[in-house]
């Protein structure tokens, strides 16, 4: 069993076959640090979707023409699975995570107090869940959801159900 040596600068170096990353190896080893974990880009968006979704305040996620396909893509069987990524862009490193959100917003908040508890959830969802490092998460308020639309689009769906 060999313990991990981390330098930085300087020109000392590990000794030979202990990696930097991994931690120790060798059957003492502990579990958890023998071998590597990856984590998809879609799993960190689906993760940071849902954890927007909850907060309230927020309408739905994604910019106008995005709804706008995704509504018909749900009209569509089978075809509504992109559903909690939209509007949801993350890039994901090694230890890092960056998030990107276009969100709708209900009519009558204050969108700061709602972008905070965004941001909050996200990165609370994506650090618990994954153990990457958020260290972003930009918010675009594409829309503001008015209490009247929801009843116009009910009656715009026809007469026949």
């Amino acid at each position: 069993m060999t313990d991990n040596i981390t330098s930085v600068g300087g020109g000392s170096r590990p000794e030979a076959g202990v990696s930097a990353l991994k931690g120790r190896t060798g059957a003492g080893a502990p579990a958890e640090t023998r071998g590597k974990t990856t984590i998809a880009d879609g799993v960190v968006a689906k993760i940071a979707g849902m954890a927007a979704r909850e907060v309230p305040g927020i309408h739905s996620l994604g910019a106008g023409m995005a709804r706008a396909f995704g509504a018909m893509r749900e009209r569509v069987p089978g075809g509504g699975g992109g559903a909690v990524t939209r509007g949801v862009k993350v890039e994901v490193g090694e230890r890092q995570a960056a998030v990107d959100l276009d969100v709708v917003v209900e009519y009558g908040v204050s969108i700061v107090d709602v972008a905070g508890d965004v941001r909050t959830s996200v990165i609370s969802a994506v650090e618990r869940m994954t153990g990457l490092e958020v260290v972003e998460v930009n918010i675009a308020v594409d829309d503001v959801h008015l209490p009247d639309e929801e009843a116009e689009a009910e009656a715009d769906e026809g007469r026949v159900r």
